[in-house]
């Protein structure tokens, strides 16, 4: 006889709540991507497989990982950064639509920092939520030097500010050491918003030619230089060991 217990009934349904509200908010942000990038590029095949892969690896982390009873605005904000992430995808594959690549690129900027702004003022913060937010940004970066790289803008040069991070990642399969786990940054996170804001300003169509060498290099500099304080930091032993 199989008995019936309430208390893990009960515990089952809320673990559902936060996967719920994931899936609804993401298949509506789905639907508006694909019809926005349709709008704006005429195809919006990119844009959606980018914007399922994200959902899928994002649902993922919320069944194995996710500490919460609600999905919370913070996570939400997050995945509305990556829809605006995907639809720019599109942009890499599709002719250029300058000012609204820069547009949608500039709000997809705005909304970081709110989400965890909005996580701790709910008490929402978890490590699924940062590594999120950190993924989400490393995805923009990396797709708005694709579009700079793919529409001739610049050289190749400017994947260092798109693919650093994912150099490092790798980097870390390789040797060890550099899985530590790094404390909290202020410089890591002041120069990632240095990064960033380049990029947006490199696709900005009133920058001017002549400057765009000079704010690609400045700010591949500035993160090549944190990355490097970074490893330094890691091959000598100043961090603590992440538990894999």
């Amino acid at each position: 006889m199989i008995e019936f217990d309430p208390d893990n009934a009960l515990k089952a349904r809320t673990a559902s709540r936060p996967i719920v509200v994931f899936t609804r908010l993401a298949a509506a942000l789905l639907v508006l991507v694909g019809s926005t990038a349709y709008l704006a590029y005429g195809t919006a095949a990119v844009a959606v497989v980018v914007f399922c892969a994200i959902g899928l690896l994002c649902l993922r982390g919320l069944i194995h990982s996710y500490p919460h009873e609600v999905f919370g605005a913070c996570n939400g904000v997050t995945l509305v950064r990556t829809a605006l992430v995907a639809l720019l995808a599109e942009a890499i594959v599709s002719p250029p639509t300058p000012w609204f690549v820069f547009s949608v690129a500039l709000i997809a900027f705005a909304s970081d920092g709110l989400d965890g702004w909005l996580a701790r003022r709910a008490g929402l913060s978890s490590v699924f939520g940062a590594r999120f937010d950190m993924e989400a940004d490393a995805l923009l970066g990396a797709v708005l030097a694709l579009i700079l790289l793919t529409h001739g803008t610049l050289g190749p040069a400017i994947l260092v500010l798109g693919f650093s991070r994912y150099v490092f990642v790798v980097a870390g399969w390789i040797w060890p050491a550099l899985q530590g786990q790094l404390p909290e940054s202020y410089r890591r996170k002041t120069i990632c918003v240095v990064q960033i804001a380049a990029l947006i300003a490199l696709l900005c169509p009133l920058t001017p030619a002549p400057h765009l060498p000079w704010i690609a290099s400045g700010a591949a500099a500035l993160l090549l230089y944190s990355f490097a304080i970074d490893i330094w930091a890691l091959l000598h032993g100043h961090s603590e060991r992440r538990v894999l």
